[in-house]
């Protein structure tokens, strides 16, 4: 068997403003906006990676979830604990100090964790952490 991760899925409540940290701040390429009924879901992913894509999609719209399991999602998403995703830069400083100039929220400055790994944390728009590892 031979799988790959081909989309992630985070949640946005500001899709100008996802765009804006995802194109502008992280780098990456906008490579679909779809609208439907007043709501969008953005596809975003690294240049020269055409198959690893993030869809940024509103939040709580999945027709299963209940009025109370919305709230539960809004208030996370306030708190930024309910969505993260972890990427990778051969140079994490570098890449620190470009993501910081653009005035996101950082969580962590680059730090060598105690567990093994060199890494940061800011939040998007969404309050969904970003975790930067720093990989060879």
């Amino acid at each position: 068997m031979n799988l790959n991760i081909h989309a992630v899925f985070l949640p946005q409540d500001d899709p100008e403003a996802a765009i804006g940290f995802y194109r502008d701040a992280l780098g990456f390429e906008v490579r679909n906006d779809v609208g439907y009924g007043g709501m969008r879901w953005i596809t975003v992913g690294p240049a020269g990676q055409p198959d690893v894509n993030i869809v940024l999609h509103p939040p709580a719209v999945d027709p299963g979830i209940t009025e109370d399991e919305k709230r539960t999602i809004t208030e996370m998403m306030a708190k930024g604990t309910y969505a993260a995703i972890v990427l990778a830069s051969p140079d994490l400083d570098d890449a620190f100090a470009k993501i910081q100039a653009t005035g996101v929220d950082v969580v962590q400055e680059p730090t060598d964790q105690d567990y093994g790994v060199r890494d940061c944390a800011v939040r998007d728009p969404a309050g969904n952490l970003v975790r930067i590892q720093e990989r060879a």
